[in-house]
């Protein structure tokens, strides 16, 4: 253990460091875990995990922001992707993804929302292209022939969810600890 970020607010991360090791070869698995966990890559997790494994934080800072299924910003309970590959392009995935970001109340330029329930990105292909247009939440869940009506429909189920399912706040304001437990109100956290 880090003797500086020893204590309880770092727990969950020197289980993920121990369990994949405290070599450079786990770099990549610890950086996948500790994003499951906590949604996003914080810098003082990235320094942290640095400094564990006996790396320059250069190089941790290098993989973390080379490889797309990484992010250094706070990502929402539930990150919807709207497939923009051919087939959906030409099936409207650009008038499904207007209405996801409309109903999710996103504002032009932003991704999250500030109460951390969504993150919206459009991304090339899923993969699912006979079911265009497709949308995915949380990489586990898939509805494809999506419409607008459909799209917004399903924004708002996912909202009665986190309204009805709101994620533990303990540990909140100590700086690290989930997305969940750094928001204000509880809305963020993992989906099951």
């Amino acid at each position: 253990m880090v003797p500086a970020f020893e204590g309880r607010r770092f727990e969950k991360l020197n289980d993920i460091i121990e369990r994949n090791g405290r070599t450079p070869s786990s770099l990549i698995p610890i950086l996948q875990e500790v994003q499951e966990e906590y949604r996003y890559l914080p810098e003082e997790v990235l320094t942290y995990v640095a400094t564990a494994l006996g790396l320059p934080p250069s190089a941790v800072f290098g993989v973390a922001t080379f490889y797309a299924q990484f992010s250094t910003e706070p990502k929402g309970r539930f990150v919807i992707k709207v497939c923009d590959g051919t087939a959906c392009h030409v099936r409207g995935a650009d008038t499904v993804h207007f209405a996801v970001r409309r109903a999710a109340g996103l504002e032009p330029g932003r991704k999250t929302t500030d109460d951390l329930t969504f993150t919206v990105e459009q991304v090339n292909c899923v993969g699912a292209c006979s079911m265009a247009p497709v949308v995915t939440v949380n990489d586990r869940r898939v509805y494809g022939d999506m419409t607008q009506k459909e799209a917004a429909a399903l924004v708002e189920r996912l909202r009665k969810e986190a309204e009805e399912e709101p994620v533990p706040t303990e540990g909140a304001g100590d700086g690290v600890g989930t997305a969940g437990e750094r928001a204000a109100d509880g809305a963020g956290g993992a989906a099951g």
